[in-house]
């Protein structure tokens, strides 16, 4: 029943937002916008073709779990050294693949990136930070193959949807500093020249301890609030963190539209770019389907936030 009664809010939200879309002109709202939007990525590669390598396994022999990653090489001309994108994908922590992923990857990958789509741990079995432990290594990796694969070390950036985007923003915001969280894995590093993060879990303790907060930390907020704080991005912001862009479904009863709020005014405070994308009338399930215009966006600010050296 429960099932069917989120199918059903899916398909209602589906429905207003295409009709309140053609009724008023649009289904979002971007704060912090750009002068220029939309001209970065004009100025971007579109419709190249590009080469597939699945499954490539990122962690060693004795790492408690084989984890892969699909990686997308673009068909760019000439030897020039590219951007790349690490994109995690969704599922409370819990479940889901990085097949969830594959469209925005292929897209971004027609638009010159290259992508690293990666799988992580899931909870209960393995409670964090065993997740962004995993993410750590993938950072790694990808630079170990930078030459390889032709990209360039400075414009790597991070892309995350919901869970994903928790352990993205994680990554990008504990690297390179004192954090307990940046070992013994991590280090500078591991950071990112930008993020893309959308429906965002940005601080746990908005929440009360849900099952999959308790199972991934290993208790309740009361019991543990040092955990929930410390497994909660807003808590890691700092003046030296890389540019992001949030995206956000108005009507996300998820990961209620709080969390961006909270991460932005963080960001802004400690002197970061941020830019924030609101997408009205979706909740988080439908800002994922329907998040075209929110990719539009993230290609804009990625162009502009790595351009080429």
């Amino acid at each position: 029943m429960a099932r069917a009664m989120r199918a059903l809010r899916i398909w209602q939200e589906l429905g207003l937002c295409l009709m309140l879309g053609m009724a008023l002109g649009g289904c979002s709202t971007y704060v912090n916008a750009p002068d220029v939007s939309g001209a970065a990525a004009a100025r971007t590669p579109q419709g190249l073709d590009y080469q597939v390598l699945p499954d490539q396994l990122f962690t060693p022999g004795d790492w408690p779990q084989p984890l892969s990653a699909d990686v997308y090489l673009p068909d760019t001309a000439g030897d020039a050294m590219r951007p790349a994108v690490m994109m995690v994908h969704g599922g409370g922590w819990e479940g889901r693949s990085k097949e969830d992923m594959t469209p925005i990857a292929k897209r971004f990958a027609r638009h010159g990136y290259v992508v690293i789509n990666v799988s992580y741990r899931f909870a209960p079995e393995f409670r964090f930070p065993a997740q962004l432990h995993d993410l750590q290594l993938a950072r790694h990796w990808i630079d170990a193959h930078a030459a390889e694969w032709r990209i360039d070390p400075g414009r790597i950036a991070g892309l995350g949807y919901s869970s994903g985007a928790h352990l993205v923003s994680l990554l990008a915001l504990v690297a390179g500093t004192d954090s307990p969280l940046d070992r013994p894995y991590g280090g500078a590093d591991t950071g990112f020249a930008a993020v893309v993060s959308g429906g965002t879990p940005a601080d746990l303790r908005l929440w009360d301890s849900g099952r999959l907060l308790i199972q991934l930390l290993g208790g309740t907020k009361e019991e543990l609030p040092g955990a929930y704080a410390s497994a909660s991005p807003v808590t890691h912001v700092h003046a030296g963190a890389p540019p992001f862009f949030l995206f956000h479904g108005t009507w996300d009863d998820l990961v209620p539209p709080e969390h961006a709020r909270v991460l932005f005014t963080a960001l802004q405070s400690h002197g970061v770019h941020v830019e924030l994308y609101w997408m009205r009338w979706r909740g988080h399930i439908t800002a994922f389907l329907l998040r075209g215009d929110a990719e539009d966006a993230a290609l804009d600010f990625l162009a502009r936030e790595m351009p080429p050296g």
